[in-house]
């Protein structure tokens, strides 16, 4: 064969493959733009954000906690009306002190708590709101352990609903009807005898987002709860879905290489939860817990949150830094930014006070303006049980006056 012969081949065969690459590429873009169409699909977004289907535990009895680990005569299963005529499914789990002291007069009412017990605990004991995340019920095993560690080592009630959507509850989720069913929760509670200030506002994950909301709304009404703790927050949805992954495949990673592409993701994402937006709203004593080896909702998140909740309390910069990449500070312009920032790092050591707990985590506190700001960041908890962490509980507990610090 002659060399003329040999080299036709290799450029047949390197032209060939060439073109399998080519219309690998091609099929390849074309399957990435379908997905992205259908995550933009308000049903197909709408199920991918709240994952309301999965109804863990599946054929869930409601009208029976206690097959899934809380007490005899501690629970009461309710249903509640929003505002916009959706019923949505509750629990209202007594306090352990209410719960203790119904069981020495009556031992063997193991019935649910009647109305006039529930009302009772809620004019006694101070009561947790709690918003659970995405996916599953109320009768979830984590959430489970969520309410028995609140009802007993805090000593508070615990009233916990199932958004619209999911679980035994009406209606489809959104960002507005979520909003809808916690304020139904706060009317429901306070029109049985809490008084506002014995109300915390516990929101995980999703509910982070929920909860913000609902303290926002209850700032400019005028009311003001205990507190507000939120765990494993995020600043956004859109944040948070930009590091969305599909089996380990970070979906949206492609589109945030250029400027349009992450302009896109905001503007597909129709459900914002914009937390950072809301925060400095917030009109009482904010507590805030993140695990570091949180996989779903980087810690970063929770980071960003304070530093938005310390910015009004350090120096002002009369410089900013330039928002495109091509502009430039003038050197008089950058030695007064780098000067107003040692300020600031100056400022935030003298203002947080901070403690370093082996073997755990670290806390930091400090008085925001509008109360106490306490940030707990521990080692361990992942994403679901950075709630359940002991350690966790006792900081809530000082911080909202709970349990034995009561």
């Amino acid at each position: 064969m002659s060399d003329v012969d040999s080299d036709s081949q290799r450029r047949t065969k390197s032209g060939g493959l060439l073109a399998k690459l080519h219309k690998y590429a091609y099929l390849s873009t074309f399957l990435y733009a379908c997905i992205i169409a259908l995550l933009a699909t308000p049903y197909i977004q709408r199920h991918v954000i709240y994952q309301h289907a999965v109804r863990i535990p599946w054929g869930a009895r409601f009208d029976l906690p206690e097959k899934y680990g809380l007490a005899p005569g501690k629970t009461s299963n309710l249903k509640l009306r929003t505002s916009d005529n959706i019923t949505i499914g509750a629990w209202f789990v007594l306090a352990e002190p209410a719960y203790q002291a119904r069981m020495s007069i009556a031992p063997s009412a193991l019935d649910q708590p009647s109305l006039e017990t529930v009302q009772q605990a809620l004019q006694t004991r101070p009561t947790i709101l709690y918003l659970h995340g995405q996916a599953a019920t109320r009768a979830a095993p984590m959430r489970v352990q969520h309410y028995a560690a609140f009802s007993s080592r805090l000593g508070a009630n615990v009233l916990v609903i199932d958004y619209r959507g999911f679980g035994d509850s009406e209606g489809t989720p959104s960002e507005d009807g979520l909003t809808e069913d916690a304020k139904a929760a706060w009317h429901w509670v306070t029109e049985n005898g809490a008084k506002p200030e014995d109300v915390i506002l516990v929101g995980h994950s999703l509910g982070t987002g929920v909860a913000s909301r609902l303290a926002t709304w209850l700032a400019r009404e005028g009311m003001k709860p205990r507190g507000v703790a939120l765990l494993a927050p995020f600043t956004s949805l859109a944040s948070v879905v930009e590091t969305y992954d599909i089996g380990g495949f970070p979906i949206l990673q492609p589109l945030q290489s250029f400027a349009f592409g992450r302009k896109l993701i905001k503007t597909l994402v129709r459900h914002e939860f914009n937390t950072l937006s809301a925060i400095n709203d917030i009109n009482v004593p904010l507590f805030i817990a993140h695990s570091q080896n949180d996989m779903d909702i980087p810690h970063v998140h929770s980071r960003t949150l304070l530093d938005i909740l310390l910015d009004p309390l350090l120096p002002s910069s009369p410089v900013s830094l330039p928002a495109t990449p091509d502009a430039i500070l003038n050197t008089e312009d950058y030695a007064t930014f780098i000067e107003v920032q040692k300020q600031r790092r100056v400022a935030r050591s003298e203002l947080v006070r901070k403690v370093e707990i082996p073997a755990f985590g670290t806390i930091e506190e400090f008085d925001g303006s509008a109360g106490k700001v306490v940030y707990v960041e521990t080692f361990w908890g992942a994403h679901n049980n950075v709630g359940l962490q002991e350690g966790v509980q006792d900081v809530l507990a000082r911080t909202f006056n709970l349990g034995f610090y009561s």
